[in-house]
């Protein structure tokens, strides 16, 4: 996700906005620019690849200015590139923007600009934003000092989907404008100068007092003053807060803890990783380029990587199997290092890694390649040692993963496979082009749901109190399910040191039964319609044994079914199967967190773990 600083005031701003994004530089980005004000004149530099690389432009030395905005970008729209890179300006050069998150309608004002008379020159959703305000200041009759607040309000008006933007202007050259909704954004107060940020870290060795944004409020800022405004613009009044955290915790973002903060991150999460992909007829990943006569020759899929990141190959296993008809096999990357897998150069390897730089993971690749097989690596980081390492790398937009229990990553590493599965169906042409796009209609609407799972949580809070006391929990599912019931089991363990294992339903009676006892958790998930009446019957064996059970369902599966059998119930949005696994994980994310908090644990940091694992 993108990193946004700004400053007004009286120092040189182009250093501190240099040193702003350093601090954001571990949300990962693949280019960096900053644009100043100096003698009514906007004068931007921006450049592919790291921050580091801004320093060192001749064009950086020479900006003099007070007043600047500074992006770090993530492409979602367009290959990293110069042109690409933020911030972007209006055709007049009366207008310049940086802006984080996805505008979803950008294609229409593009058109709508291109009718009226504007040209873009990048391949970004960002320049529709500046010569919409170009467009909307100058069909604005009424000449006053809210010209163009009311231009950038009619512009934002217009915007569908998330953003934080920084806006500067030579009609108002002593000011800047800011505004968000659904992407972060805060303001630094300082004495006789004012900081603007994506992250409080960014800006916190500058001020300890900040307003924190609500969505549609903007703020016209000078060197001594801040103005705020509602969606409206009727001005309003605001109390700032004084930071008292060290630089770390700062980024909570006011949450206790960044696991919880990740957990609820996750709506914007899958919408970054989703980004334009969608965009077009097809599903894009032309950064691949892969033919249908490659694809046909493929023996097999690997799939490769360890603890949750391998819990989203076993999630999307049986989809990609189903939509492409190539054989596929999930492998544990510390196993498969070690067992001589057969490859050749009709094999096609997958690897997934949140941090990219996972040891086993790695060391998998690697042998990969030695034996001839293509390598894709799947990681949030750029420039990590996977994505280096690897023929090809996509990155997934979760924005850093802090708590060492995966939530965000897991979930935007399923989307981002699906999405890949999809573009892998279509080129092979295997597969019913009408179920794609049914396919590609419920991907665009999980966001949402996963809204909804996660405003309403008080269904939880008895399923906590069962269980933050227990041994030992068990999960069952079939299918799509079982691998669901593997990463819940995970984060319950991994995070409350309960004892929990997952099983596939139909192995119930090969053994695991024998545990089951009165008072004992069973956690079963049901949301594929063709398994339900086997899983059903799994679960009333453990019923009659005493078992204390919670059912995990979608809401047209609750009304098929009996629900009075069961202690527990959580009843997710109706979802497309091969897609389950993205709503199904977020209530038991949510139980696995409660859980730990109940028993007093550093939920963040579990003994004995690491977020990175980079050793074997």
């Amino acid at each position: 996700m993108c990193g946004i600083v700004g400053y007004i005031g009286k120092q040189k701003a182009s250093p501190i906005l240099l040193a702003g994004l350093s601090k954001l530089e571990y949300r990962g980005y693949d280019s960096a620019g900053i644009a100043t004000i100096e003698k009514n004149e906007i004068k931007v530099v921006k450049d592919k690849g790291f921050v580091e690389n801004l320093y060192n432009l001749d064009e950086t030395k020479e900006l003099e200015g007070s007043i600047g905005i500074a992006h770090t970008r993530w492409a979602t729209h367009g290959i990293p590139s110069r042109i690409n890179s933020h911030p972007h300006m209006d055709n007049s050069k009366h207008f310049s923007v940086v802006h984080n998150g996805i505008i979803e309608n950008y294609i229409e004002l593009k058109e709508f600009l291109e009718k009226n008379g504007y040209n873009f020159i990048s391949e970004t959703d960002t320049e529709v934003i500046p010569n919409l305000i170009d467009y909307y200041y100058k069909n604005d009759k009424k000449d006053d000092d809210y010209k163009v607040l009311r231009a950038v309000n009619s512009a934002c008006n217009k915007l569908i989907g998330s953003f934080a933007l920084e806006v500067l202007s030579t009609y108002i050259p002593n000011n800047m404008i800011v505004v968000r909704k659904d992407s972060p954004l805060v303001i630094g107060k300082g004495t006789h100068e004012n900081y603007i940020a994506s992250d409080i870290p960014a800006i916190l060795s500058y001020t300890k007092d900040f307003y924190l944004l609500d969505n549609f409020e903007y703020v016209v800022l000078s060197r001594d003053d801040l103005k705020f405004y509602d969606k409206n613009l009727n001005e309003i009044s605001k109390e700032s807060t004084t930071i008292t955290w060290d630089a770390m915790a700062a980024d909570k973002a006011g949450y206790s803890d960044y696991m919880l903060k990740e957990i609820m991150e996750q709506p914007t999460a899958i919408r970054e990783t989703i980004g334009s992909r969608l965009d077009k007829p097809k599903c894009d990943f032309s950064e691949l380029n892969f033919t249908k006569e490659y694809l046909s020759t493929l023996k097999q899929i690997y799939i490769v990587a360890c603890g949750t990141a391998m819990h989203t190959g076993l999630a999307v296993k049986n989809t990609l199997e189903d939509l492409c008809k190539i054989h596929v096999q999930v492998d544990i990357a510390s196993e498969f290092r070690y067992r001589n897998p057969l490859i050749d150069d009709k094999t096609l390897c997958i690897f997934i890694s949140q941090s990219g730089e996972t040891a086993d993971t790695l060391a998998a690749l690697k042998i990969s390649k030695e034996h001839g097989a293509k390598t894709i690596a799947i990681t949030n980081v750029m420039g990590s040692s996977i994505s280096r390492e690897a023929d090809y790398a996509l990155y997934t937009h979760a924005g850093p993963e802090i708590a060492v229990a995966s939530t965000k990553a897991y979930t935007s590493q399923t989307t981002l496979f699906i999405l890949l599965i999809i573009y892998f169906a279509e080129v092979l042409e295997r597969y019913d082009i009408s179920k794609l796009e049914e396919l590609k209609k419920d991907l665009l609407d999980i966001p949402r749901k996963v809204e909804l799972v996660l405003k309403d949580t008080n269904n939880l809070k008895p399923i906590v109190e069962s269980l933050f006391k227990e041994n030992d929990v068990f999960y069952l599912g079939r299918g799509i399910d079982y691998a669901t019931s593997q990463e819940a089991s995970l984060k319950l363990k991994e995070i409350s040191y309960i004892h929990s294992e997952s099983y596939a339903a139909g192995e119930l009676k090969h053994g695991t039964i024998a545990l089951i006892e009165k008072g004992i958790n069973v956690i079963g998930i049901m949301t594929d319609e063709n398994l339900v009446k086997k899983t059903l019957s799994n679960i009333e064996e453990v019923i009659t044994r005493g078992a204390v059970t919670t059912i995990v369902v979608t809401e047209s599966i609750s009304k098929k079914i009996d629900l009075s059998i069961f202690t527990h119930k959580i009843i997710l949005p109706d979802i497309m199967t091969n897609l389950s696994p993205i709503l199904t994980i977020i209530p038991l994310q949510l139980i696995a967190y409660y859980v730990s908090k109940e028993k007093g644990l550093d939920v963040d940091k579990p003994r004995n773990l690491a977020k990175s694992v980079t050793v074997e």
